[in-house]
Parts: structure tokens; C-alpha cells; sequence
């Protein structure tokens, strides 16, 4: 390979997420409508005489290039399947926050099993490359494919989602990070039924209807962990032009709906000015 390969890895949204139980492990049983949206981190791969992780982007500080980091994981896994010395030097530019509910550790491992594949001219057998993603976390299956799935068991279970209509997002994370067992331990009430979208919609408006009678069922839990969550809830709902407005995950990404590319630029400009200590983009649902 002469030239350097280049991933993108998406951001993860929960455009619903319903808690259905808890396990004898203590895990949950989970039902999800995934999608990814035109905005992630990215991930550059090259020949190299040993493994090296180097990290840049405006969230570099919060991670380390070391083995605790989940492309490190991926790279060593997938090498030690092989039977091969891991040998690339990759280059993650992190410009999603950290711990921020919406996958970018399990994007960003999802892309190191692609990429180095392609680098090191393996072809493992699509249950093994799934296998391999589902030990390193339960969404990397998920974004291993990278297109809109609904989401069973802890997430492990991914099944493909109806097509979509066009739609647009903004994005607001104010940059505190929530663990997501902390999330879920502070999760209260009774557990929730599967409840799958009817088909497709044929319109963002028609979507954000059925999205409402859905939920996300550790909202309520992660406004306890972070009380700023239901400050970014209250700013997107009060946007023009908004569809529909939701917690993203365990959060704190929080996201906005809109009909048109415009409505989501303008969205994001305005919030951008109320709030410019937030990270706030603007991304169409990705195809």
C-alpha cells in the first residue's frame, strides 16, 4: 500500500432506546433504532515496523495512545487472530468528545478492524470479524456496518432497520462526560416493551411522529448523573424549525431533528452563539 488509508468513524445516535431488562450479569437487555450521522472522528492508517498509536483532533488531551485504548485493542486482537506481528502506525483524530453516548470508541475500533484488514490483506470470515467486535463492546457490531440497524440484546444483536428519509441533525454535547454505568445503576421504574418502527416513513415528519411515542429510557437517569443534560433538552426544543428532540444513548449528546440541511445550519449557529463552551455540530443522517 503506497498511499495512506483513510476512515471516517461516524457518530452513533439512539433515535430511541428502550431498557426491556436486566440480566443475571447485570447487563441490560436493550431495544434500539441506530443511526449514524455525517460527523466522527477519523482514522488514518500506514505500514509501520511496529504498532504505534498517535492521537490528534480537539479531543486528543482526554485519551491515551496506549493499550487501555480500544484501537490499540482491535489492532492487537485482530493480529493475534491472524497470527501476524501487528505492525502500522495509525493516526486517530478525535473529534468526538469522550464518553459522550453517541460510539466514538466503538467507531473508532469498528474502523481499526476495517482498516488494518485492508492494510494487512486479510479477509476473516464476516461471524469472525463480528465476534471480534462484539468482545471488544457491545456497539462495535453496530458500527462495523455503519448503516441504520435496530439494536437487540446488550447491543450485540443487530438487525437491519427500514430505510430512512433524508433528515438532518444537530448535535449539542456540553462537554461533561457521564459513564454509562453510572447511568444505568441510577435507572429507576419498570423496564420497557420492544416497540420497532411500522415499516418505513415516508417523511422526517412522519419519523419524528413515530419517534414520539418512543423513548429513551435513561434520560431521566442521566439528567440525575448531569444536570446540564436537561439545560441542552430545553435549548434544542426551543429552535425553529425543530422536529423532534432526544438524549442520545446514556448522554450527554443530545440531538435535534430537522426536515432540511438549512434549518440544522441555522440551528447550530444560533446555539453556538447562546452556548460556545458546548460542542455543537450540524450532520444529515448518513444513507
Amino acid at each position: 500500500m503506497s498511499a495512506p488509508l483513510r476512515l471516517g468513524a461516524p457518530a452513533k445516535i439512539n433515535l430511541y432506546l428502550h431498557v426491556l431488562g436486566k440480566r443475571p450479569d447485570g447487563y441490560h437487555e436493550l431495544d434500539s433504532l441506530i443511526v449514524f450521522a455525517g460527523v466522527g472522528d477519523a482514522l488514518m492508517f500506514e505500514p509501520g515496523g511496529f504498532l504505534e498509536l498517535d492521537i490528534d483532533g480537539p479531543f486528543a488531551g482526554e485519551l491515551r495512545a496506549d493499550d487501555d485504548n480500544l484501537v490499540m485493542k482491535a489492532a492487537r486482537m485482530l493480529a493475534d487472530e491472524a497470527e501476524i506481528e501487528p505492525r502500522a502506525r495509525i493516526t486517530l483524530t478525535k473529534n468526538l468528545p469522550v464518553a459522550s453516548g453517541i460510539g466514538g470508541g466503538s467507531a473508532d475500533a469498528a474502523a481499526t478492524l476495517k482498516g488494518l484488514c485492508e492494510l494487512w490483506r486479510l479477509s476473516p470470515p464476516p461471524a469472525l470479524l463480528n465476534a471480534m467486535a462484539k468482545t471488544l463492546g457491545a456497539d462495535v457490531p453496530v458500527c462495523l456496518e455503519s448503516r441504520s440497524a435496530y439494536i437487540g440484546g446488550v447491543g450485540e444483536v443487530v438487525e437491519p432497520a427500514p430505510g430512512l428519509p433524508a433528515a438532518h441533525l444537530v448535535l449539542v454535547n456540553p462537554l461533561v462526560a457521564v459513564p454509562t454505568p453510572q447511568v444505568f445503576a441510577a435507572r429507576q421504574g419498570t423496564f420497557s416493551k420492544a416497540d420497532r418502527l411500522d415499516g418505513m416513513p415516508d417523511t422526517v415528519e412522519t419519523l419524528a411522529q413515530a419517534l414520539q411515542s418512543r423513548r429513551n429510557d435513561l434520560t431521566g437517569a442521566a439528567i440525575k448523573t448531569a444536570r446540564v443534560i436537561g439545560d441542552v433538552l430545553s435549548a434544542l426544543e426551543a429552535l425553529d424549525d425543530v422536529l423532534f428532540t432526544r438524549l442520545s444513548g446514556s448522554g450527554a449528546t443530545c440531538f435535534a431533528l430537522f426536515a432540511e440541511e438549512a434549518q440544522a445550519t441555522k440551528a447550530a449557529d444560533t446555539l453556538r452563539q447562546d452556548h460556545p463552551d458546548w460542542w455543537i455540530a450540524a450532520a444529515p443522517i448518513l444513507a
